[in-house]
């Protein structure tokens, strides 16, 4: 690790735990060797010692071998309980970029609609969450440089964030067995400075992700029967972000990221009270870069986020 530049916030709390347990390791391993060299060196064949096998206790000896080791165990579990926590709770600031994983590529998408294969654009300094979704087998983002990685899942959302400090390219890979083309699956994190970040998003923007999620939602002819002057009586979408969703079984969910995609992949699996069950399921009918928009888009629709000219 000590070969790897620390480009992100988490990189040298991560690495000062990882020394602080070599460091530790190694510190038992010397002990225990030592002690065991002196025992090997006083009880040698030949050497005129006790060996009656007599008991002698000594219970500060017993207690200090039982409790520093218990008190080093708890401080290193404290630490990285703590990184950990960390690690897994992305500050409301941070800038959200969507992941698809597919046999053998990476797809960023920015919320402003840029689009990257394999490479991905961040600014210093500004917290990033990335939430990852596979196209169709396990796959795993790995940016050693970052010191972070995170299964990437089939169905299933997942996220990690991290800041990035350093400009500069870094390696981008995935670090689980994927086929046939694994070792080939990898790309690059161009890391700029906020104006070079700015200039760079402006030059390649092509409309909101929301946006396109409005265009997809009425190719896939949804406002048929979501929309508010639909016959079909089908449970209406505005506002339905963040909200509480009673269901047919009687439970209750939040209607979050994973609610939205899954109602579209598979409707009949959490159906909404006072609704029949007669939703068709997309799964494998639409890639999982546009379900990524539509649920961009359902995310602000009935909200004063929404594109005004959409339609509704």
């Amino acid at each position: 690790m000590n070969f790897l530049p620390e480009a992100s916030g988490f990189a040298p709390r991560i690495d000062g735990l990882f020394y602080a347990m070599l460091g530790l390791s190694a510190l038992v391993v010397v002990a225990v060797f030592t002690t065991m060299l002196v025992f090997a060196i006083r009880f040698r064949r030949g050497r005129n010692v006790d060996r009656s096998g007599e008991s002698h206790r000594d219970l500060g000896i017993e207690l200090t071998w039982t409790l520093i080791p218990f008190a080093l165990f708890v401080g290193i579990f404290a630490w990285s309980i703590r990184l950990w926590i960390d690690m897994r709770t992305p500050p409301g600031d941070a800038t959200t970029i969507h992941v698809v994983g597919k046999q053998w590529m990476w797809e960023f998408e920015h919320l402003d609609g840029q689009r990257e294969i394999d490479t991905l654009h961040l600014a210093t300094g500004q917290p990033v969450r990335l939430v990852m979704i596979s196209q169709d087998v396990i796959h795993d983002v790995s940016i050693p440089a970052f010191r972070v990685k995170q299964d990437v899942l089939p169905g299933r959302y997942t996220q990690m964030w991290f800041t990035p400090t350093r400009p500069g390219t870094y390696n981008l890979f995935c670090a689980e067995y994927c086929g046939t083309d694994h070792s080939r699956m990898g790309g690059a994190v161009i890391v700029q400075t906020p104006q070079d970040h700015a200039r760079w998003l402006a030059s390649h923007a092509t409309g909101s992700l929301a946006e396109q999620g409005r265009a997809l939602f009425t190719r896939y002819g949804c406002a048929g029967c979501h929309d508010a002057r639909s016959s079909v009586h089908a449970p209406r979408l505005d506002g339905l972000y963040g909200s509480t969703v009673p269901l047919a079984d009687g439970r209750q969910v939040l209607a979050d990221e994973r609610y939205l995609h899954d109602s579209i992949t598979l409707p009949g699996s959490e159906v909404a009270a006072g609704y029949a069950p007669v939703m068709p399921s997309y799964k494998d009918r639409i890639d999982e870069a546009d379900i990524l928009a539509l649920v961009a888009y359902l995310k602000v629709r009935g909200t004063d986020r929404e594109t005004p000219h959409a339609s509704r």
